[in-house]
């Protein structure tokens, strides 16, 4: 029996320990979700053996390995910056033999990770951060963070093809909803999307009988491009950074 306090009150419950998923995604290791990938493919270890199960409760004191790298008991200063993707540069960790994003970024020392992603051929805005509930909330679909893209085409389109690229299209298996198109000029095209799907632009126009020349992110969720160059980069304001957690489609 626990005795009563001086007070005469039950002390409380200690909270239980976080769960695994999210105490990487505390230390800057990736979002919740990506996180669960991680410790799903057996490349997490805590206290030097594999943990499989994203929930498990885990104390905070608790050494922790990914891929075999020491994680941070701290978690690291939270930064995310805005970075002008080139043509060529591949949104992965590993660069998959081309160049990663994350090459311009190797002297921060920090855990960043693209978030989302744009295709090797294409360019334009791209988020990298260590902030796992901002790559979160960026990334899962129920946000619909808006995406606004220009494209060059091969042709002039017509406005039947204009039509079949508004129309919600079977892609891949999926039904997406329509698409706002613009077009700019004889052979240039804006697309404003809020879900994303891999490559969706290049297979919509694939299926309206375009090919793209030229793919350019210009714009996420209030956050333009300006005047940054490809290969550059600018770290994000607090003030930009509340925006996009507030942001509600």
């Amino acid at each position: 029996m626990i005795p009563p306090t001086s007070t005469g009150s039950t002390p409380e419950t200690a909270p239980p320990p976080p769960r695994l998923q999210n105490l990487l995604a505390q230390r800057g290791v990736a979002s919740r979700r990506a996180a669960a990938e991680l410790i799903k493919a057996g490349r997490v270890c805590v206290e030097g053996k594999p943990v499989l199960e994203p929930g498990a409760r885990i104390s905070p004191s608790a050494r922790l390995m990914v891929d075999g790298h020491l994680v941070g008991a701290e978690p690291e200063q939270r930064r995310t910056f805005l970075y002008h993707k080139p043509v060529g540069e591949v949104c992965s960790t590993d660069g998959q033999g081309a160049r990663s994003v994350l090459e311009t970024f190797r002297n921060f020392k920090l855990r960043l990770v693209p978030v989302g992603r744009l295709d090797k051929e294409s360019e334009g805005l791209l988020l990298v951060s260590n902030d796992g509930d901002l790559i979160q909330r960026m990334t899962h679909p129920r946000f619909a963070h808006r995406k606004i893209y220009e494209v060059d085409v091969d042709r002039p389109p017509t406005p039947h093809q204009l039509d079949i690229l508004k129309s919600p299209l079977v892609l891949e298996g999926y039904r997406i909803r329509p698409v706002p198109v613009v077009l700019l000029s004889s052979k240039k095209l804006r697309f404003t999307l809020s879900e994303g799907r891999h490559r969706q632009i290049r297979l919509m126009c694939e299926k309206a009988g375009l090919r793209v020349l030229r793919l350019r992110r210009i714009a996420l969720s209030g956050l333009t491009l300006g005047d940054l160059p490809p290969g550059h980069y600018r770290e994000l304001t607090s003030k930009e950074i509340n925006a996009l957690r507030a942001f509600h489609p």
